[in-house]
């Protein structure tokens, strides 16, 4: 049964590699996707109470700056995102993930504001990963 669960996650993780690539002229390997993966997890998971940062961005501090649509990829699709604070990821304009009704509520829970458009005040609620 333990095997069986390792075939399986191994399976899942090339699913994923094939998944996440197939938008993009330049693939990554299976490693390079695990470690965007990672890295993009690892990001979310830093955003602070209160403010949002865009796919963009992410991807741009995975190392893979044309690689936004990855990183909604890799939110969706991970299990490990249902821990982490998804919501506070938005396009580079400031919308909301299209379908998830859910996602304006839990940042005005905490603070962020709307504008009249419906976007999120990035001006005011921007969170960019510090330099390290």
């Amino acid at each position: 049964m333990i095997f069986k669960n390792i075939v399986n996650f191994a399976a899942e993780e090339t699913i994923m590699t094939t998944y996440l690539n197939k938008d993009y002229a330049y693939t990554m390997n299976d490693e390079q996707a695990q470690t965007f993966r990672s890295d993009v997890l690892n990001i979310v998971s830093q955003i602070p109470f209160g403010r949002v940062t865009t796919y963009g961005v992410i991807a741009a501090w995975a190392g893979w700056p044309s690689h936004s649509r990855m990183v909604g990829r890799v939110l969706r699709y991970s299990p490990e995102a249902v821990s982490l604070p998804c919501h506070r990821v938005v396009n580079a304009a400031g919308r909301t993930a299209p379908g998830w009704s859910q996602q304006r509520s839990l940042l005005e829970a905490e603070g962020v504001v709307f504008k009249s458009n419906g976007h999120v005040d990035m001006q005011h609620h921007l969170w960019e990963p510090d330099v390290v």
